[in-house]
Order: structure tokens, then sequence, then C-alpha cells
């Protein structure tokens, strides 16, 4: 388990400009990178017990994370 943060910076330096070129003009990608920090920060708290949750919930909320994290990449790709 770790407990560093997964921003979408630091997970995808590569693409670092075209993130925040496509926050501030497409829509769809804008959701996508709201919801890929929401559920990663639900996570980041769950892992350092600021917020505890079940295992299962836990493990649940990082399969979440990694297929919202896999859309976002297509999206850069493409």
């Amino acid at each position: 388990m770790s407990n560093t943060p997964h921003e979408l910076h630091e997970e995808f330096p590569q693409y670092a400009a075209r993130i925040t070129e496509l926050k501030g003009s497409d829509s769809h990608f804008a959701k996508l990178a709201e919801e890929y920090h929401r559920i990663n920060r639900a996570v980041h708290r769950a892992e350092t017990l600021v917020e505890p949750v079940e295992e299962l919930t836990e493990v649940e909320m990082r399969k979440q994370r990694a297929a919202l994290k896999d859309e976002v990449y297509a999206y850069l790709k493409g």
C-alpha cells in the first residue's frame, strides 16, 4: 500500500502541459480529471487513515481510480 498522492501531472509528467490545456478547453476531459482527482483524494485519505474505510471499499476505490487513470491516458494519447 502506498500513501503517495497520484496526481495526474505526476502520473503523466510528459503530458503535464496537455492536461492543463485540456482541463480548460475540453469539458469531457475536465470532468474526467475532476472525477479522478476526487477519487484519488478519497483513496489517499483512506490510506493515510484520515478518513478510514473498510478494506473492500478502499480496494474498490483503487480500482475506480485505475480505470479513470486508464481513460485519462487513452484520452491524452489520442
